[in-house]
């Protein structure tokens, strides 16, 4: 049988080879908790696993890393097929008028960041219902894709406001996401129907729609 000693010993050997708590268990027959009885205060057990801390910390940052690079290149040969897309589709779409009222559209008002959904905000449902049409035939986004979202000062009813812009987008209650308010020194009513957010996330159109921007821009510029 172990002496105190004896089991010690076996226990800091192991630990010594970088074995678990658990695995040291497992290998002599006896409970984690006896294991953490004879490690806890060993001077020599603490610096092993302050050295094996800082070894997984350096593990973990670089899975993290290799995840990040991944996913950066996955989502870059994503807008790549999105860029080569608009360029292939660009005079097809060239004498369609939703094509150039909703690329003309997101050019003033659309948000321009790559990395964000494609996001443009408005306050003429005329405006926002040819914007929707552009998604729905140019891009082929489903309506289930679309989201709304609503910009409202708080004396303007959000039942209201709902109803005004699902009958100028002809779209439906489940587009909705949490509406927003504006709270700031005039909190009485200036829009009265608030303001719009239309959001689509995909990093394709997304770059698509850039893409298209910039082919827009480089062919009609003035020289």
């Amino acid at each position: 049988m172990d002496t105190g000693s004896d089991l010690s010993e076996r226990i800091l050997s192991l630990r010594r080879n970088r074995k678990s708590y658990n695995e040291i268990a497992q290998a002599l027959g006896i409970s984690k908790s006896t294991v953490s009885y004879w490690l806890a205060e060993n001077p020599e057990s603490k610096k092993i696993k302050s050295f094996l801390m800082a070894e997984n910390r350096e593990r973990s940052r670089y899975r993290i890393q290799k995840v990040i690079q991944s996913s950066r290149e996955k989502w870059e040969k994503v807008r790549e097929l999105g860029r080569k897309e608009a360029h292939n589709s660009f005079n097809t779409f060239l004498e369609n008028p939703i094509f150039l009222v909703g690329l003309s559209f997101y050019w003033g008002e659309g948000d321009s960041k790559p990395k964000n959904p494609l996001r443009i905000s408005n306050t003429d449902p005329r405006m926002v219902h040819l914007y929707i049409r552009f998604l729905k035939e140019i891009l082929s986004i489903s309506s289930d894709k679309i989201k709304l979202g609503l910009i409202l000062y708080p004396d303007i009813s959000e039942v209201s406001a709902r109803e005004f812009w699902l009958r100028a987008t002809g779209l439906d209650q489940n587009n909705f996401f949490k509406t927003q308010y504006i709270r700031g020194r005039h909190p009485t009513k200036r829009l009265s129907q608030g303001i719009c957010m239309i959001v689509t996330r995909s990093i394709k159109e997304k770059a698509k729609v850039l893409e298209w921007i910039d082919i827009f821009y480089n062919q009609f510029r003035m020289v």
